[in-house]
């Protein structure tokens, strides 16, 4: 018995070291293959240009504020989308369904009213889908956001402040070039063509705006958060994101709290909680002439669009420029971040959320973009004291008004 005990040994021991052999050997080819074809290295992982890079943001606990409030704050860093904010979800929507329906071909140019992030939005994902951007924005916004549009090559008019109801608004000068251009191609059509048309991205009427949040956002923070989460609160200026998003969450939970913020000048407040725009002292001409006579750039407005009218809202919450200056710096100071106007007011809302159902809960934000685009006016040291706006040395949330 002894020989075939030591066959079986060593029959055991060859196959062993084939199986050793084979294995290194596949390695070494592996490797080798791998340095052939560099585009063999994790093809999963990798994003399908510009457009496949944006969504999927992180959701970060933001710990001062947290700490503050016994809740777990929670912000979706919609700034590091790489157009710089929440705004390229829906510029890529907006274009991709343009596309799809035929009101947009290749060549053809995008217009937009914007007071900043969407047009940057738009002028830098529009060249993905081989388009132009026309871009047409209030004189009074931030210079740096103009400068960043010329130099993504978008066309760039800065208008005056006007109310929607002018023909000269932002948004309506906007329109007006989309159909300008169509003019032109419809001209050019049996000559040299160098326009395509043009189509106006409407963001503040097209639900192409909510679908986007609807769609993806929501979904994103549903699935971050395990659906474990009790509130959302954010601002409004199209009303696309907060629509979207509380509908979503809505519906996968009606117990979960969505609120408004809403900054100085805006009427949105009033209608959620009142069912009306505007109190009877402002109904009566004593509001302010320049109704967004405010330093947050890109929220609050004095209408209701088709995408605000698609929130499902449970309440909301007042802002004064003044808590959001000092919440950006109370931010900077202890969390290292450095958010924009929006993102600031939004964190306001999220204590005052907190505040309101007390602790022990998860409440989300947005935190829409950095303060990198704000640097002339919101994070201007010169532009703040103008305006009686320079933010203390607050170590905590007292800045917070009490009686709003």
């Amino acid at each position: 018995m002894a020989p075939l005990k030591t066959g079986g040994v060593i029959a055991a021991a060859a196959l062993s070291f084939a199986i050793v052999t084979y294995f290194f050997s596949y390695r070494r080819r592996s490797n080798s293959s791998t340095r052939e074809n560099p585009k063999s290295i994790c093809p999963s992982k990798s994003k399908n240009g510009l457009i496949g890079a944006i969504g999927n943001t992180p959701l970060i606990r933001i710990n001062s504020l947290s700490e503050a409030t016994g809740c777990e704050i929670l912000g979706k860093a919609e700034f590091l989308n790489p157009g710089g904010s929440v705004k390229d979800r829906i510029a890529v929507k907006i274009i991709e369904e343009a596309l799809e329906s035929g009101q947009l071909v290749r060549g053809g140019v995008v217009t937009e009213g914007s007071a900043g992030s969407t047009a940057i939005s738009l002028a830098t994902v529009a060249p993905a889908y081989g388009c132009k951007c026309h871009v047409v924005l209030p004189d009074d916004a931030a210079i740096e956001k103009s400068e960043i549009l010329e130099a993504l090559g978008a066309i760039v008019e800065r208008v005056r402040p006007v109310s929607i109801t002018h023909r000269d608004h932002y948004v309506n000068v906007a329109r007006r070039r989309a159909l300008e251009a169509n003019i032109v191609s419809e001209e050019q059509k049996n000559g040299p063509n160098d326009c395509k048309g043009g189509f106006f991205a409407d963001q503040f009427e097209n639900l192409a705006n909510f679908r986007a949040h609807y769609e993806g956002t929501g979904p994103e923070i549903w699935d971050q958060t395990g659906g474990n989460l009790d509130g959302f609160v954010a601002a409004a200026g199209t009303g696309g994101t907060i629509a979207g998003i509380s509908k979503f969450l809505k519906e996968k939970n009606s117990s979960i709290k969505c609120f408004l913020i809403d900054p100085p000048g805006s009427g949105l407040f009033n209608k959620v909680t009142r069912g009306v725009m505007y109190t009877r002292e402002e109904a009566e001409g004593k509001r302010l002439k320049n109704p967004f006579d405010t330093i947050t750039e890109g929220i609050g407005i004095n209408r209701l669009t088709q995408n605000f009218l698609m929130a499902e809202l449970d309440g909301g919450f007042r802002g004064t420029d003044k808590e959001a200056v000092e919440m950006s710096r109370f931010l900077l100071k202890n969390d290292g971040l450095f958010v924009g106007s929006s993102s600031a007011m939004n964190c306001v809302g999220a204590v005052r959320l907190a505040q309101s159902i007390g602790p022990g809960h998860t409440i989300v934000t947005i935190l829409c973009d950095s303060g990198m685009r704000h640097m002339s006016k919101f994070h201007s040291i010169q532009y703040l004291s103008e305006h009686g706006l320079m933010p203390s040395a607050s170590s905590g949330l007292g800045f917070l008004d009490k009686t709003l």
